[in-house]
């Protein structure tokens, strides 16, 4: 490649801007896959090449998940769900013949694939570790001593072990092993409704359902669910699918097989059958964020009492998508309260949460006085007023950074106990031969002042409560209030600016 001056050889291709990927050139054409455009539910992918010198745009396949031209570029592979297809690259190819992968064979000495895959994550550490003395360690010493581990290994679980402790001696964060060949025994996913039971007189009784977030589809109550009108709270659930409840056994038992799958309850005001209502309901695979969300719904009505409505409550659950989501979401219906509590406690991390902070620190420029309604502030979605962060050792990563960015801008105290302490992070590193993974550290945070930071210690916070066992077992939440106090105080200290419109000005002049 000629690099000298190869910016001003750049040529724009004709096609419109869109969502592409698996780029790929042969002679005269350049082949690509078009994605969905952003923010559309799914949808086809097409495989289009641009023919340089017709300067036409061509359709090869209607749908396809990914493509790989081959080495000689004259063929492509082509996957479409679970099947693989071999075509030319040529306008108008089907996915009709498809290879017959059922029938692929491999055989596989299981001990010399693992002595494999320990010497691959070995040298994936050695050579991408952040640190090119990898802490200290003697890394040639390690493989020998964690070798003799590996003799001993009869199942790939057991590999991971090895891999883990291996790893483990660098004593950094972000060192993971998963995945691989793995020997698993089926399982069954239970099915979920929402709500808490109780065994009483002898019958499982509904002691609360969660209300759910109708927006959002793994969120939703399935007993809260348009329609289901006839499900309360305090009834008795007797039978699932027709099969009367074992009372000897944990109820979610009847539920096994049924995860997110239409489930016929049998429902009654009392213990008996006399009088029972039959209610289809679809079940859930998971309550985890469910539950998460009745959680948050709980503090921010906690917040909202102890406030007397003053303070509002965001929870950002990690530094990822989800994160940013939430963050963006919960925001936009607090910023109108004269004080803020971010809650990052359990944040599980994701990225870096530089944007995050600049949203909680948009200083105010100005206000705009209007005719008719409230004056606003400039920049809008903004919160000016006094802020407090909640944060635990629960928090990591980039649950480590948030607050470290939190109390770096000076927004407000941090309250709670102090961080993970996790911030070498990792970045992709080479798949292992049956599919496992491990993960490197390759980027270590360290201050302006050149000291390394965080990492191995955590984020202290400023106001430390410790979340006693004892007061949240008795519907308490001793970090939550002392952040609403706290709060409390800044308000009558420095309350957020009003506007303080002038008279209109006189211009008849």
């Amino acid at each position: 490649m000629d690099i000298e001056g190869f910016e001003s050889r750049l040529v724009l291709l004709p096609p419109k801007a869109g969502r592409y990927a698996d780029l790929c050139a042969i002679a005269g054409k350049v082949i690509y896959r078009v994605l969905p455009r952003a923010g559309a539910d799914g949808g086809p992918s097409p495989v289009e090449f641009y023919d340089l010198e017709k300067r036409e745009t061509k359709r090869i396949v209607d749908d396809a998940d990914t493509i790989q031209l081959s080495a000689n570029r004259d063929k492509l592979l082509v996957r479409k769900g679970n099947a693989f297809s071999i075509i030319e690259p040529k306008e108008g190819q089907k996915l009709d013949k498809r290879i017959d992968t059922g029938n692929l064979e491999a055989v596989v000495d299981p001990v010399a694939e693992w002595k494999q895959i320990f010497n691959d994550a070995w040298r994936f550490e050695r050579d991408y570790f952040y640190d090119p003395g990898l802490h200290g360690v003697n890394w040639g010493e390690m493989r020998e001593r964690y070798l003799k581990l590996l003799a001993d290994a009869v199942t790939r679980w057991d590999v991971n072990y090895v891999i883990g402790e291996l790893i483990g001696e660098l004593n950094s964060s972000h060192t993971y092993r998963s995945g691989g060949d793995t020997e698993n025994a089926p399982q069954r996913g239970v099915g979920y409704l929402g709500c808490d039971f109780v065994f009483t007189n002898g019958a499982f009784q509904i002691a609360k359902i969660l209300e759910g977030a109708p927006w959002d589809a793994e969120v939703r109550s399935p007993l809260r669910c348009p329609g289901i009108t006839n499900v309360n709270e305090g009834d008795y659930i007797l039978a699932v699918n027709g099969e009367p409840i074992d009372t000897s056994e944990d109820p979610w038992a009847a539920f096994q097989g049924l995860a997110d799958k239409p489930v016929l309850l049998t429902v009654s005001s009392k213990p008996s059958f006399d009088g029972a209502r039959e209610v289809l309901v679809h079940t859930l695979g998971s309550e985890a964020r469910l539950r998460n969300l009745a959680w948050i719904n709980e503090n921010r009505l906690r917040v909202e009492k102890l406030s007397n409505g003053k303070i509002g409550y965001v929870y950002v659950p990690d530094t990822g998508q989800n994160g940013q989501n939430e963050l963006v979401r919960q925001w936009r219906a607090q910023i109108a309260k004269p004080g803020l509590i971010i809650d990052e406690r359990f944040n599980s991390g994701g990225q870096i949460p530089d944007r995050f902070v600049e949203l909680l620190n948009r200083p105010i420029r100005n206000f705009w006085g209007v005719r008719d309604g409230r004056d606003w502030a400039w920049p809008p979605a903004s919160h000016f007023g006094p802020k407090a962060m909640l944060m635990n050792g629960w928090s990591g990563s980039g649950g480590d950074c948030f607050p470290f960015y939190f109390k770096q801008s000076g927004l407000g105290p941090l309250v709670g106990l102090r961080t993970w302490g996790g911030l070498i992070g990792m970045t992709g590193a080479p798949q292992l031969i049956d599919g496992g993974s491990v993960t490197v550290p390759t980027f270590g945070i360290y201050s302006t002042n050149g000291q390394w930071i965080i990492e191995g210690h955590g984020v202290d916070p400023d106001i430390e409560v410790v979340d006693d066992p004892a007061a949240m077992a008795r519907g308490g939440d001793p970090q939550l209030e002392r952040a609403v106090a706290e709060v409390l105080r800044l308000l009558s200290e420095n309350p957020p600016p009003e506007p303080r419109k002038p008279p209109y000005p006189k211009r008849d002049n």
